[in-house]
């Protein structure tokens, strides 16, 4: 686990926070919004968390929850795309998309090689 990657899960989430900041208010978007903001801010949350772990056990623990909250960001972001079609944020949709991918990515090959090294 890197400093690197601290990093970049809460670039992730401060990146999450400017987009909602510039989607309309009603009902409907608020209620995506909301959910989006609490699960990409966990990812960040729970990456930090997971370099503190006391045991591998708690370690592969943590990471699960890494990989369950990008999961849910990336299902937001995926939903947003698909139901706000403002041309000023559909890049940065892209980009976080694109983002989320990559951590996501990471996440599983982090539990994989864990979980092998857990085993020996």
């Amino acid at each position: 686990m890197s400093q690197a990657l601290k990093d970049r899960t809460k670039k992730f989430a401060v990146d999450v926070w400017l987009l909602c900041s510039k989607i309309p208010k009603s009902r409907e978007f608020n209620n995506y919004v909301n959910q989006l903001l609490r699960c990409s801010s966990s990812v960040a949350a729970n990456y930090r968390a997971a370099m503190r772990a006391k045991s591998n056990a708690d370690f592969i623990n943590k990471l699960k929850i890494v990989e369950e909250e990008a999961d849910e960001s990336q299902f937001f972001l995926e939903l947003l795309q698909t139901i706000y079609k403002d041309e000023s944020t559909k890049a940065e949709l892209e980009r976080l998309l694109n983002e989320i991918d990559q951590l996501l990515a990471i996440t599983v090959a982090s539990l994989k090689t864990a979980r092998t090294n857990f085993n020996r």
